[in-house]
C-alpha cells in the first residue's frame, strides 16, 4: 500500500512538474520577443461575448457584409446575424471597421523547424530544445491569425509534435488547432535522409526509414501507437530541373503506397505526400492519399484522379520563393528562381483541370507567424480571392478532418474567429492584419 501510494504521488508530482516547466518555457522565452498586440488568453466563462464588426466573411459566397455582430456562448458560436441575441451580461467587443471571418488554417507546417540550415539545426539541437522551439512557433503562427494547423513532420524530433498538440489541447500552451504526423517516412538514400553529411558520420535521417512494405506497416503502426492524427510519407526526391522539366525519383512503388493506405485506414487514419512529380504523384493519386503536397508537377491523368477523387494539391509556394530570396549565391537564386517559375506554370494548368486546392505554406524554415504570403501567392498566380479563401477554410477543414467544425462562421461552429483590416475578398492581402484572434471562444489578441 505504501509503495503505491508513493507512486500515485510521484505521477502527480510528475504531472505539475511537467506543466510548470512547460509554462515557464513559454512564458518566459516570450519575454525576449516583445509583441505589444499579444495578450493572454481570455478563457471562456459562463459570460456570452457578442463580436461586432462593420463586415462579415460569407465564405461559402466569396464576398463579405455587413454590418455584423456574432454571439459566441462558450466555445461555440450560437448566432451570427446583422443583429444577434444579447444575453445578460454579455461582453461585447466592437471591432469597428474590420471584417471578421473564420480563423486561418495552414494544412502545411513545420513547428520543430526554424530559418537557418534545417540539415545542421536537426542535427545540433536536442529535442527538447526543439520541442520549447514548435511551443514558440505554435503561438506565433495563432497570434498570426491561424487557428489551425497540420504539422507535417517534426524533421528528426520523433513524436514530440503529440507532446505539442496535447499541451495546447489541455490548455497549457497557446497555439491552433493541430493535426500532427509525428517524424515522417522516407527510404534509406531518400529525401530527408542525410545525403550531404560524411557517411562514417552515421548521421541520422530527418525522417523515420521504411524500406518496404513489412516496414512501411510497422512504423506506421508505431507512430499512431505515439498519437500521430495521419500519415506523412516522402514519395519523391531529390528534385532537379534538366532543360527546363521536373526531373524527381519516386521512393515507394505504388503497391507500397497502397499498402501504406491501407494500413493507415484501418486505424481510421489517412496518408499525406511529399509529392513534387511524376511517376511519384500518380502513385498516390492511384492510391487515395488525402493530399499532394507541393505538386510542382502533375500529368494529366494524375489531374483527372485528383479532382475525381477530390484529393487535395497544396502547392507551397511561399517556401520556394524564400529559399529563391535568401539563396547563397545568385546562381543558385536563379535556379530556385526558375523551379518556382515552373511550378506556377503548371499550377495554372492544374487550376484549369479543376484539381482541388489547400492552402499551405512549409513554414518553419521561414519565420512561423508570416504564412499569409501563401494566400497572396495563390492569387499572384492564378486564383481569385474569394477562391484562395475558400480553398484555405473550407478545403482546409476538410483536409484536418474538421469540416463542419471550423472553417466558416455558423451556429454550431467552434468559435475560431479572427478580425481583419478591409475585404479580404477584394485584397487577399487583408489577411496578414491580423488585429484579432480568438480560437474555441478564447481570446488570445485583441
Amino acid at each position: 500500500m505504501i509503495c503505491g501510494g508513493l507512486l500515485v504521488s510521484c505521477r502527480m508530482f510528475s504531472s505539475c512538474f511537467r506543466r510548470f516547466v512547460l509554462c515557464a518555457a513559454v512564458y518566459g522565452a516570450a519575454i525576449f520577443e516583445p509583441a505589444p498586440l499579444l495578450s493572454q488568453a481570455t478563457p471562456p466563462g459562463n459570460t456570452a461575448i457578442v463580436l461586432q464588426a462593420q463586415r462579415v466573411l460569407d465564405v461559402q459566397a466569396g464576398k463579405v457584409t455587413g454590418p455584423a455582430e456574432i454571439l459566441i456562448e462558450g466555445t461555440r458560436i450560437a448566432e451570427v446575424g446583422n443583429r444577434v441575441t444579447h444575453p445578460a451580461g454579455a461582453q461585447v467587443i466592437d471591432l469597428g471597421n474590420r471584417t471578421l471571418m473564420p480563423g486561418l488554417i495552414d494544412a502545411h507546417v513545420h513547428l520543430f523547424l526554424h530559418p537557418g540550415a534545417e540539415d545542421l539545426q536537426t542535427v545540433e539541437e536536442s529535442v527538447p530544445q526543439r520541442t520549447i522551439i514548435a511551443v514558440l512557433a505554435a503561438k506565433a503562427d495563432l497570434m498570426a491569425g491561424f487557428t489551425a494547423e497540420r504539422d507535417m513532420g517534426t524533421e528528426g524530433a520523433g513524436s514530440a509534435d503529440t507532446a505539442v498538440r496535447n499541451a495546447i489541447d489541455e490548455g497549457l500552451v497557446p497555439g491552433p488547432r493541430l493535426r500532427i504526423s509525428g517524424n515522417a517516412v522516407d527510404i534509406l538514400g531518400g529525401h530527408e535522409d542525410a545525403n550531404r553529411f560524411n557517411p562514417a558520420q552515421h548521421v541520422l535521417s530527418n525522417a523515420t526509414y521504411a524500406n518496404n512494405t513489412d516496414e512501411l506497416i510497422s512504423v506506421i503502426r508505431e507512430q499512431v501507437k505515439e498519437g500521430a492524427d495521419f500519415i506523412k510519407i516522402y514519395e519523391t526526391g531529390r528534385d532537379a530541373m534538366r532543360n527546363g522539366e521536373l526531373h524527381t525519383p519516386y521512393q515507394y512503388t505504388e503497391a507500397e503506397l497502397k499498402a501504406a493506405v491501407a494500413e493507415a485506414a484501418r486505424t481510421g487514419k489517412h496518408v499525406a505526400v511529399h509529392a513534387t512529380g511524376e511517376p511519384g504523384t500518380l502513385f498516390a493519386a492511384r492510391t487515395g492519399v488525402v493530399s499532394v503536397d507541393h505538386a510542382d508537377q502533375l500529368s494529366a491523368e494524375t489531374m483527372t484522379l485528383m479532382r475525381e477523387r477530390q484529393i487535395f494539391a497544396v502547392p507551397t509556394f511561399t517556401i520556394s520563393e524564400y529559399f529563391a530570396e535568401h539563396a547563397a549565391s545568385p546562381a543558385l537564386g536563379a535556379r530556385l528562381r526558375e523551379t518556382l517559375e515552373y511550378h506556377a506554370k503548371q499550377f495554372r494548368n492544374q487550376l484549369a483541370a479543376g484539381v482541388p486546392m489547400a492552402v499551405g505554406s512549409d513554414v518553419g524554415p521561414f519565420p512561423h507567424g508570416t504564412q499569409a504570403r501563401e494566400l497572396e501567392l495563390m492569387v499572384k498566380y492564378g486564383m481569385t480571392p474569394a477562391d484562395v479563401l475558400r480553398a484555405d477554410l473550407l478545403n482546409g477543414a476538410k483536409i484536418l478532418g474538421w469540416q463542419g467544425a471550423i472553417g466558416e462562421l455558423k451556429q454550431g461552429y467552434y468559435a475560431d474567429i479572427i478580425a481583419v483590416d478591409g475585404d479580404p475578398c477584394s485584397d487577399i492581402s487583408a489577411v496578414k492584419q491580423v488585429s484579432f484572434v480568438m480560437k474555441n471562444g478564447e481570446i488570445y489578441r485583441k
